[in-house]
């Protein structure tokens, strides 16, 4: 089934369930208000939800409404917490050579994570917003995943089963704010701007072989103005699964219901297949000692992030943020 949230009801929105088409909607209300709500009763509702999925399908559901992508929120609004990793090797490499540095001997063993902002998160039309373009703001494209309860030191058996929604992000970065930042020694605020989700969460029973139970497999395309900027496999060449980033997580604490997961930014080693944020443009750039021309983001820019499925249908409902000045 398809969950999202619409902005009304609350900080945390009112539940939907939405068809496969992303065409149609219909009220969760009977079962939980919110997508918070559902994730902390969820062995509870999650059958009832199914069955209002089902019948929404069958065109037999009560109450049913055209979906309007700009009228949702992010389907969890308000995260127990937001967590994103690094998982793409390639990804890692290529920064750490456009930047000189040698590769960490636990590169292929100890994940890279950081948690983020966990409210407020954007809706899949909702504007990147910077007060300057200085900021050198950067779309990120993503996977990730809203979990149930795990507890602190669960391994990645355990941490499979908690995987219940999978969706797409925009883990939007300030580039230019990051260096700064680090320098203190003490992690980033100003460099992770709001992040923005897909239209719709995904129960991993709807995605069938896209889903293998550790990765999502698929082609992420992200196009800026109308330009391809890349289409890399999410299941390709992501060195740590899901499983596995969430049993690092859990290392030293447990993790609530509602606990979001990026992926990282999806990068393929194939070049053809182009990059998930522009910085990585920008690097490859660097290292393949090419003409410099990609900049970062500038207002007015439109970045789209969608993937679809073997008939060319959109499977969570595209992202697409237009950058907009902020007006205090």
């Amino acid at each position: 089934m398809k969950l999202a949230s619409l902005k009304e009801g609350g900080p945390d929105g009112s539940l939907i369930i939405v068809n496969r088409a992303l065409t149609r909607a219909v009220p969760a209300a009977l079962h939980a208000p919110t997508m918070r709500a559902a994730l902390d009763d969820w062995p509870a509702v999650a059958g009832g939800l199914k069955v209002l999925a089902e019948e929404l399908e069958a065109g037999q559901a009560a109450n049913p409404f055209a979906l309007d992508f700009a009228a949702l929120t992010a389907p969890l609004p308000r995260a127990a917490q937001f967590l994103d990793a690094s998982g793409y090797l390639n990804h890692i490499e290529l920064a750490r050579r456009a930047r000189g540095d040698s590769l960490p001997d636990t590169l292929e063993t100890d994940p890279l994570m950081y948690q983020g902002a966990s409210e407020p998160l954007g809706g899949p039309r909702d504007a990147i917003y910077a007060a300057d373009e200085s900021w050198g703001i950067d779309f990120e494209a993503e996977s990730a995943v809203i979990t149930g309860n795990l507890a602190m030191g669960a391994g990645p058996e355990k941490a499979a089963e908690a995987v219940l929604l999978i969706m797409l992000v925009n883990d939007v970065s300030a580039r230019r704010l990051v260096p700064a930042e680090l320098e203190k020694g003490f992690g980033f605020i100003h460099g992770k701007p709001p992040s923005a989700f897909s239209a719709v969460a995904v129960t991993p029973d709807e995605l069938g072989a896209a889903w293998d139970g550790a990765r999502l497999h698929g082609r992420i395309v992200s196009t800026l103005n109308g330009d391809l900027i890349g289409d890399p496999d999410c299941g390709v060449e992501m060195h740590f699964g899901y499983p596995e980033l969430l049993a690092h997580a859990a290392r030293t604490r447990p993790l609530g219901a509602g606990t979001i997961l990026g992926s990282g930014t999806v990068s393929n080693s194939d070049r053809a297949r182009g990059s998930s944020c522009l910085l990585e443009r920008r690097m490859i750039e660097k290292v393949d000692k090419l003409e410099r021309r990609t900049s970062l983001m500038h207002f007015g820019d439109v970045i789209h992030i969608d993937m679809v499925d073997g008939e060319g249908h959109s499977i969570f409902g595209a992202i697409e943020q237009r950058m907009e000045r902020v007006t205090p």
